[in-house]
């Protein structure tokens, strides 16, 4: 089968999928915004593979983690200011739009979706966001780009002005405690869905990845889209191994 039938083929097997659901759950991962020119984290360029991550007791130990860890952010606030949501995520804020799904339960942390026109009170960000910034002690928030500047005027790690504690980015390092809200959020979001649709996800992080994987369990239908296999794909009703922006755009023109 020439190629351009096999993708034609595909989009309406997802396409067919997405219209007789009645309540989608969106699980997104790194895959939906590589388009956007941001690498993903386990892929052959991916940032595992050039970057040992920053864990959250070396953040909290070393101020040599702590300059490593915000020479990253300096490099990703400038990765993300040239980066634009791509067909995938307006796809996704087309199907919030329509009311397919009322939510997207992401794992990224590079605020695209919401970009793309989705509100942020219908973005669930379990491992947090880069947007923001905030002290690990009292809590009070920090804007972003002014924490940034402070970093590069004086190369070391941003403390509180109200209580000296480290400022970090809302995001969730390696061996920080996930935010229990956002998780609580979208435990429910998937039990009130009777299709689960996952994009671009490796579906080996946890507890992020027992999301779907309990769906499953439940017996609802989970469909995914990624660029390599996943260790659910025997418990997927449906696993599509292409580009995420043209296959579910071209589905969702045809739903």
């Amino acid at each position: 089968m020439p190629p351009n039938d096999s993708a034609a083929l595909e989009a309406r097997l997802l396409a067919d999928v997405l219209a007789t659901a009645n309540r989608i759950a969106i699980f997104t991962g790194a895959g939906i915004s590589t388009e956007s020119g941001i690498p993903d984290f386990r892929g052959p360029s991916g940032l595992w593979n050039t970057a040992k991550p920053v864990t959250f007791q070396d953040f909290n130990s070393s101020e040599e983690a702590r300059i490593e860890s915000w020479e990253r952010n300096v490099r990703l606030h400038d990765m993300l200011a040239r980066s634009t949501p791509n067909r995938g995520h307006r796809t996704v804020a087309a199907l919030v739009a329509s009311g397919r799904a009322d939510c997207v339960i992401t794992q990224n942390i590079d605020g695209l979706h919401q970009a793309a026109g989705i509100e942020d009170g219908q973005v669930i960000e379990i491992h947090g966001t880069c947007r923001k910034a905030s002290c690990l002690d009292c809590g009070k928030p920090y804007a972003l780009p002014d924490t940034l500047a402070r970093f590069a005027a004086t190369r070391s790690a941003p403390r509180c002005d109200e209580c000296g504690g480290l400022i970090k980015t809302a995001t969730i390092s390696f061996g920080q405690t996930m935010p229990a809200l956002p998780m609580q959020q979208a435990q429910a979001a998937i039990a009130a869905a009777d299709l689960v649709l996952v994009l671009g996800s490796s579906l080996r992080v946890y507890p992020a990845a027992s999301l779907p994987e309990q769906a499953a369990r439940q017996g609802k239908r989970l469909v995914i889209l990624n660029a390599e296999p996943t260790p659910l794909d025997g418990m997927a009703s449906l696993v599509l191994h292409r580009g995420i922006g043209q296959l579910l755009g071209d589905a969702f023109d045809i739903v």
